[in-house]
């Protein structure tokens, strides 16, 4: 790998011609050359669609991307690339329901107690269920138990704090082929 900054050529002209003082730095070229590569391409570590996959992993656990290291690199990028938005929505419905498309692949259905209303006149009834309640299930083709313990740690940390819920994994329908 040569350096993109060649110490030769920045000698004092007194050490240009000197071969000893060319040679001596030229060893020192190969020892900074790969530092100043990634010096030079810094800025691409931290971009998800580009980092080398070790330091993608590395960055995930660094910003807190849902990410556990059995998903494909394809979904490794995208969770990493989504954490920022996903710790903005973090708590609603549709920031649970990103959070597990992303580690999952496939949408959820999420059923929750909630509700939001709006009257003319104050002291409406209010909406929603009065005990709070929580239920995701999600639908894959070859579900296995540790989707299960998954799914459930994804709704342990994305979900209101104060929310009680249940998950549920099953078997999705295959349509024939026609």
């Amino acid at each position: 790998m040569g350096s993109s900054a060649p110490i030769g050529a920045m000698l004092p002209a007194v050490f240009a011609d000197d071969d000893l003082a060319q040679r001596f730095v030229a060893g020192l070229d190969e020892v900074i050359a790969p530092i100043l590569g990634v010096l030079d391409c810094l800025d691409a570590y931290f971009t998800p669609a580009l980092a080398p996959v070790d330091f993608t992993q590395w960055l995930g656990g660094w910003i807190g991307a849902e990410t556990d290291g059995t998903e494909p690199e394809a979904r490794l990028r995208a969770a990493v690339a989504a954490a920022a938005y996903l710790h903005r929505v973090r708590g609603t419905r549709r920031g649970l329901s990103e959070a597990i498309r992303l580690a999952f692949g496939v949408e959820p259905e999420i059923s929750e107690s909630g509700a939001a209303d709006w009257h003319a006149r104050p002291l409406g009834p209010v909406p929603g269920e009065r005990r709070p309640r929580l239920h995701v299930t999600l639908r894959l083709p070859d579900p296995t138990p540790a989707d299960e313990h998954r799914l459930d740690s994804l709704v342990a940390a994305a979900r209101p704090a104060h929310m009680p819920y249940t998950v549920q994994v099953t078997v999705s329908e295959r349509n024939p082929e026609r």
